[in-house]
């Protein structure tokens, strides 16, 4: 894989990870267990995040050591094959918290 196709991966991770942050503005954990459509969404946007991340280089993955790519990679599975028993707690504080810091690092790491 070329350093190219893991800056586009890197994108896609932060632009749906942005996507999940900005659905959540405004909303709350409620939201998620009473608002289908809002579950689906964030659930779909962290599931790309996960996927453009299970697709990295490993040497860009050991370059970047800061982004936590397996518990990134890991949520995904879960979401994906998991998904009658996701933690919607979890899932709040992944969008609540985690990606903010996430997109701060992503950012970095492409130089926005």
């Amino acid at each position: 894989m070329s350093r190219r196709d893991d800056m586009l991966l890197l994108r896609d991770m932060l632009e749906h990870a942005r996507l999940a942050r900005q659905a959540a503005e405004g909303r709350s954990r409620t939201d998620l267990d009473t608002d289908h459509v809002f579950r689906a969404a964030c659930e779909r946007f962290v599931e790309i995040v996960g996927e453009a991340a299970a697709r990295v280089s490993d040497a860009f993955r050991d370059d970047h050591p800061q982004i936590p790519w397996r518990q990134i990679v890991g949520t995904r599975n879960i979401l994906i094959h998991g998904y009658a028993q996701v933690d919607l707690d979890v899932l709040w504080d992944i969008i609540d918290v985690n990606l903010t810091a996430l997109i701060r690092t992503l950012e970095q790491a492409l130089g926005d």
